[in-house]
């Protein structure tokens, strides 16, 4: 779980989405250590290239709100690894996996200025949730992409 906290860490870190020190650091570092949710890894060899976390709804989810949904969370791909389809894969992974769960809506949150991840989750068939929008903390502010899995 080390090697995948550090990948998050690294690519917030190049995208300037976060300090070294800073508390979403820690989350990021966190985020599936306890056995909530399910990471899943792209690797080449030992090379981890990409992580993407799928959080089945509890009541602490942050975005999903019933059992019939499931978010995304700690998407993060390796400076070295982007362009080449890893973030696109991780994605379709998670969205088969939501599909054998029995997932109806995926969601997830994401800083207006991620848009590399935005460009995945639109290809991919995701689209804004404006009305579920939110402020976690002071400036802070996440917009919500989400996906219908099934009828």
């Amino acid at each position: 779980m080390s090697a995948v906290s550090e990948l998050r860490v690294t690519a917030y870190l190049a995208d300037g989405l976060l300090g070294a020190s800073s508390e979403y650091a820690r989350t990021l570092r966190l985020l599936g250590a306890d056995g909530t949710g399910e990471v899943l890894v792209a690797a080449e060899g030992d090379t981890l290239l990409g992580t993407i976390m799928f959080e089945p709804w509890s009541p602490d989810s942050e975005v999903a709100r019933s059992a019939d949904e499931a978010e995304i969370r700690a998407f993060a791909v390796a400076p070295r690894a982007r362009g080449l389809g890893v973030g696109r894969a991780l994605v379709n992974a998670l969205v088969e996996r939501a599909r054998e769960e029995g997932v109806v809506r995926i969601v997830l949150s994401t800083l207006p200025r991620m848009r590399a991840a935005q460009f995945v989750y639109r290809a991919r068939g995701f689209g804004r949730a404006p009305e579920r929008d939110w402020t976690p903390v002071p400036g802070v502010d996440l917009q919500v992409y989400e996906l219908k899995v099934k009828e």
